[in-house]
């Protein structure tokens, strides 16, 4: 009788296929972002500014204030959909079905239905839908690399140590009869999907810096405010222009464009990713990705492409190279003819098909003789062999194929024969090669023996099959060593195997590889310092996979992995980076990642990586920016509070102005710019190297208060010619932001002159810039929001010096540019 999931199992289901609730699915409700934002201490201020707006009758300006807010919450929401609807596209929700016997009848019913003690009928070709203990098997093999991560079918029988079968695996070859044993989340697949859960994300770098740097300009903030208020009441009297001075020099003094402008970063960094055949799922990723120190990488399917081929053949004593094969050779002819043969023509497995391939490669034509019997692969004799008729119907042309070491025995070969027969497939192994040989037989007559020890076999040669590894991937993994980073490969396969895939990639690995038996044998001191040291791990399990991935995190790498199969789920998500391959990766590699490789090509996570250095060197050059542009608005704010004869320069208007629409469509000119010279020439972003270092700071404050000389001298050359208030604070709003655009001139590039903005192939700098000129001319010619801004036009010819200012402070920061460009 069949059940329910249990609310469990149903948990675990749900989250696979992407699902965080049992209620559903899909995005945030917008009111939920609403309120996060609205959190912010910058929409509070905003809130505050507008309520006393408000209270003072000052009703337009309350408004615009208020409905800033609004245009931020739709910049998340969109955003978030985003990702969502990217996300969506890759979500499968179909669940495997099994055949199953209940009440002596096979009924095929949805895999989640399947419970302990059905029994599965499994066929060539079945996904396997439960945990099960064989009853009865008839040359069964099964691919587990979904689970282990190695690309060979292994094979099953009655026997205790090959009779289980588990949920996820696919059957590649024979039939059996299993007993269900369990289901949901006691299955193997089950189990990997528990350690996702009690797997917690760390905060990236970034993301812990800001929230400090936030925090102390916070404390600042407040503090100046309550200062500014009380200096402001004391000079003029009047508390609510009092409070509403110090709100605006608490929204001058708050770095809230961070959190926007990191927003606008990222979301843009995912768009150029997502050109590269990257799908970010976390964004947070996009920046760390620069800091990557180590990329651990599955074998199958990541580095290999998770399919079988004949890579060497051996005839005549010798190893014979794909790239050496003579097609119009007749016993290389011979050989894949007799492979053919000795394989089933509808087969799915892996060696079979690649047989079959290198025949139609060659153009070979097909053996037109008649299929008569086989005898199967078992326990006792690894090969089996397949008779056809000839001409004469009583006479049988055999080939067979299998274990070397068991056809070698049933050959009629002499000892000197069988002995260099076995140090060639030595030397075949030792490339990483899978070796089977094949042999032919002639049989007369009517009657069969009852095995294939009754037959004279002759050894036609030996075929050697490979995963072969991704062409892309020798090139990569060279890109990363010149960019200081440390490609680990961590297989499920054996050593000889792995180190021989290390060699064809270009791995360092000097000859060491570590087993998963090493990680449970040594101690943890010299456990960690072996990790550290090795670039090649081999027969490695899931959790050992995991726990290498945080043994290199606990001693300060940003470690960035890769994988496909289920089996390398949780250490995806315990990775400062999570890799998943979009085309042949499980939903649970792709749900536990950070990034998705549309193409599944190893060489787009160096491309990732490349556009992770950029990504963070501009957005450190925009911060930078930012944090110069805060000096002169903090100090214009302030000084009218503390000098009372002095008009008031910036009111929350003019502040979010510049905050929320200038700084952030400007900020964008800086995540359009091009990398540096070199930037896959230099090591990853030291682990304790901050993002906002002494130097950088002390950097953007000099800039800073450059900018803010040039518009104090402005300022007071315009009061001296003796313009209104209204004149004055245009005159100066415009120095400002005249000397913000030159500032992202000089500030775009740390190695090439401003010049060379305007003979890059890329115009958005160009754009932006006329943008913000835009703005601003708009604000000043404009009557509506001449009236909004406290803005008097004062006449074109008053605006020369604030370009002439604006221009000094711009060949004194290219002058130091160039200085420390020739000292480096």
């Amino acid at each position: 009788m069949m059940r329910d999931l249990t609310s469990e199992e149903a948990r675990l289901r749900l989250q696979q296929f992407g699902y965080n609730e049992l209620g559903g699915s899909g995005p945030k409700n917008i009111w939920r972002i609403a309120l996060e934002v609205i959190r912010e201490p910058m929409f509070l201020l905003l809130i505050a500014c507008g309520t006393l707006y408000m209270l003072l009758g000052d009703y337009r300006e309350g408004v615009v204030l208020v409905s800033s807010i609004f245009i931020i919450i739709g910049i998340t929401f969109a955003q978030y959909r985003k990702t969502e609807r990217s996300l969506e596209a890759l979500r499968s929700l179909a669940t495997p079905r099994a055949l199953v016997i209940r009440d002596g009848a096979q009924i095929r019913i949805a895999g989640r239905d399947v419970v302990p003690g059905d029994i599965l009928v499994v066929h060539e070709g079945d996904r396997i839908a439960a945990d099960a203990t064989i009853v009865e098997c008839t040359h069964l093999s099964i691919d587990e690399s979904l689970l282990t991560g190695e690309s060979m079918p292994v094979m099953k029988g009655t026997g205790e140590s090959h009779s289980s079968i588990f949920s996820g695996t696919l059957a590649v070859q024979g039939s059996a009869l299993a007993v269900v044993t369990e289901t949901g989340m006691n299955t193997r697949f089950g189990k990997i999907g528990h350690s996702l859960q009690s797997i917690e994300e760390s905060e990236t770098r970034l993301q812990k810096e800001m929230k400090v740097f936030i925090r102390n300009l916070s404390i600042i903030g407040i503090f100046l405010s309550i200062m500014v208020v009380v200096a402001f009441y004391v000079s003029r009297g009047n508390l609510l222009e009092s409070l509403l001075t110090g709100l605006a020099a608490s929204m001058a003094i708050l770095p809230e464009e961070f959190p926007v402008v990191l927003t606008i970063f990222l979301a843009l960094g995912a768009w150029r990713l997502s050109k590269k055949n990257v799908l970010t799922r976390k964004s947070s990723a996009i920046e760390t990705l620069g800091s990557a120190t180590v990329l651990c990488s599955d074998k199958t399917g990541t580095i290999t492409q998770n399919k079988m081929m004949v890579a060497s053949i051996g005839l005549n004593g010798s190893m014979i190279e794909k790239n050496q094969f003579d097609a119009s050779s007749d016993a290389f002819q011979q050989l894949i003819a007799a492979g053919c043969m000795a394989s089933a023509s509808n087969t799915t497995d892996p060696m079979e098909k690649a047989i079959f391939a290198l025949h139609a490669d060659m153009a070979y034509e097909q053996s037109a003789l008649e299929f008569e019997r086989e005898y199967t692969l078992s326990k006792g004799l690894l090969m089996m062999t397949r008779a056809y008729r000839s001409n004469s119907h009583t006479q049988y042309y055999l080939t067979a194929k299998g274990a070397p070491e068991a056809v070698l025995t049933l050959c009629n070969c002499s000892d000197e024969e069988r002995n260099t027969q076995l140090s060639l497939v030595q030397t075949m192994a030792a490339h990483g090669y899978r070796v089977i040989a094949v042999a032919e037989a002639q049989h007369s007559g009517d009657s069969w023996p009852e095995t294939q020890h009754g037959f004279r076999y002759k050894l036609v040669g030996l075929l050697g099959f490979e995963d072969p590894i991704r062409p892309e991937v020798p090139q990569a993994v060279a890109e990363c060593k010149t960019a200081g980073i440390k490609v680990c490969m961590i297989t499920g396969d054996y050593p000889v195997t792995a180190l021989a895939i290390a060699d064809k990639i270009g791995l360092d690995h000097r000859n060491q590889v570590m087993t998963g038996d090493d990680l449970m044998r040594l101690q943890p001191t010299e456990l960690s310092k072996r990790i550290k040291e090795t670039c090649v791990f081999a027969r490695v399990l899931p959790e050992q996979k995991l726990f290498i991935v945080n043994t290199l995190k606990a001693s300060g790498e940003i470690v960035a992995m890769t994988g496909d199969g289920v089996n390398d789920a949780p250490a995806l998500k315990a990775a400062n980076i999570g890799v998943a391959m979009g085309a042949k990766g499980t939903d649970v590699a792709r749900e536990a990642s950070s990034l998705v490789l549309l193409d599944d090509n190893f060489a787009s996570i160096v491309a990732a990586i490349r556009s992770g250095r950029r990504i963070f060197d501009n957005l450190q050059k925009a911060m930078s920016y930012i944090l110069a542009l805060h000096i002169p608005i903090i100090a214009l704010t302030l000084i009218p509070a503390f000098f009372g004869g002095l008009p008031i320069l910036l009111f929350p208007i003019h502040i979010v102005f510049m905050e929320l629409i200038i700084d952030p469509v400007c900020s964008i000119a800086f995540e359009s710019e091009q990398e540096e010279s070199g930037i896959m020439l230099r090591p990853p972003r030291a682990a304790d190297k901050q993002f906002f270092g002494r130097r950088k700071i002390l950097l953007a404050l000099s800039k800073g208060i450059l900018l803010l000389a040039s518009v104090l001298i402005v300022f007071a050359l315009s009061i001296h010619e003796g313009h209104t208030d209204g004149e004055v604070r245009a005159i100066a709003f415009s120095t400002l932001i005249i000397g913000n655009i030159f500032l992202i001139l000089t500030d775009l590039s740390r190695t090439r002159s401003f010049v060379s903005v305007f003979s890059e192939p890329s115009k958005v700098t160009l754009v932006i810039i006329a943008v913000a000129l835009t703005l601003l001319l708009a604000t000043l010619l404009i009557p509506a929001l001449n009236f909004i801004f406290n803005f008097e036009y004062p006449g074109l010819s008053h605006f020369l010096p604030a370009f002439t200012a604006a221009g000094v402070m711009l060949a004194v920061l290219e002058v130091t540019k160039l200085r420390r460009r020739n000292e480096v």
